[in-house]
């Protein structure tokens, strides 16, 4: 098996068939519904909320609502049906999770998509859940994860899941690695390229992507749609909040698993940190489509599967991959942001 992830790799370029990149299809049909771009926001409270969900529902591109607010489930599932738009909701694994998924049914609010978004996501308690709601729900496209093994992908599928996601601790804001000793941090690519030769069903390749060039290779090596926290943080419709330092702003972007989120200080394995502030949302999905488009030219086809067909070259550390800090920024503001805040 390679070891390698992001930054390491580079696709080797076929001749160009197309007059304009332009002419590229960047869109993939997912779950019984076509998308504009293999590109989804994490299901993270600082990176996704009702408002931005529905926004991008309804311009043709997919999503996935965290679950840290369970209350508000059922009402935006019915919100999101009465405008015709899809729902795609996350659960939990806990005890009161499998009646919620009963209480859907009952109700009539079965979302088009669920997630069950657990960290490490290969357990047995996982797989009850799949079960339970393939069992309860079966017309729902069931995501589940979190894995980093083919024998992880293996078993989710087999116990119902209609889609895997791929990715232990590679984020930005995730410590798992160093918390814990585990994870894909640092070979997430080559973790998604390995699974996806156990896999029958679609991947999501979650966390690792540091630049548009990502979202390519991720394609080219098995996800059929990925998953993306910092580069959707810093924007106008994230629910983080601004802060300012030295004429600069910033928005706050905080790990699932940090003491953020939880709200208090327990098996932690996220941080918080500053990311740059980058205007509107669209503009940032604009200019993804067009790189993406310019990907496809450069595989030398007119639409993703043409990216699945390239070659590559594994050139270790050949690409900044934007992990490290700003240390002049972080030193002029070191005393102007919290105790807990890391601007990147």
């Amino acid at each position: 098996m390679k070891i390698f992830d992001y930054e390491d790799i580079q696709l080797i370029p076929n001749k160009s068939i197309v007059q304009s990149r332009s002419e590229c299809d960047t869109s993939v049909e997912f779950g019984g519904r076509t998308f504009k771009m293999p590109v989804v926001p994490a299901n993270m409270q600082t990176i996704l909320d009702e408002p931005l969900a529905e926004k991008l529902a309804a311009e043709g591109y997919f999503y996935i609502m965290h679950r840290f607010d369970e209350a508000a489930r059922i009402p935006f599932i019915k919100r999101m049906h009465e405008k015709g738009l899809f729902a795609s909701i996350s659960l939990g694994i806990k005890e009161a999770e499998f009646d919620f998924v009963t209480e859907l049914v009952e109700k009539g609010l079965v979302p088009e998509y669920t997630t069950i978004d657990v960290a490490h996501g290969h357990s047995d308690q996982v797989i009850k859940m799949i079960k339970h709601v393939k069992s309860v729900m079966p017309e729902t496209f069931l995501i589940a994860g979190n894995v980093g093994t083919p024998e992880g992908v293996r078993e989710l599928e087999n116990a119902g899941a209609d889609a895997t996601k791929v990715g232990i601790g590679p984020g930005k804001v995730c410590t798992t690695k160093i918390k814990t000793g585990f994870g894909t941090g640092g070979w997430q690519l080559a973790a998604v390229s390995w699974c996806s030769k156990a896999a029958r069903k679609p991947l999501i390749a979650d966390g690792g992507v540091r630049t548009n060039g990502d979202i390519a290779k991720s394609v080219r090596f098995g996800a059929s749609m990925v998953m993306i926290g910092s580069l959707f943080a810093g924007h106008d419709e994230s629910p983080g909040g601004i802060k300012e330092i030295n004429g600069q702003k910033y928005k706050e972007y905080f790990g699932s698993a940090s003491e953020y989120q939880k709200g208090e200080r327990k098996n932690v394995e996220g941080k918080k940190i500053l990311t740059p502030y980058r205007g509107a949302l669209s503009d940032t999905l604009t200019e993804m489509q067009q790189d993406l488009q310019s990907s496809i030219s450069y595989a030398g086809g007119n639409d993703l599967a043409s990216i699945r067909k390239c070659d590559y070259v594994l050139v270790k550390n050949s690409i900044y991959n934007g992990d490290s800090s700003n240390q002049a920024i972080i030193e002029a503001g070191r005393s102007s942001f919290g105790e807990g805040d890391t601007i990147l």
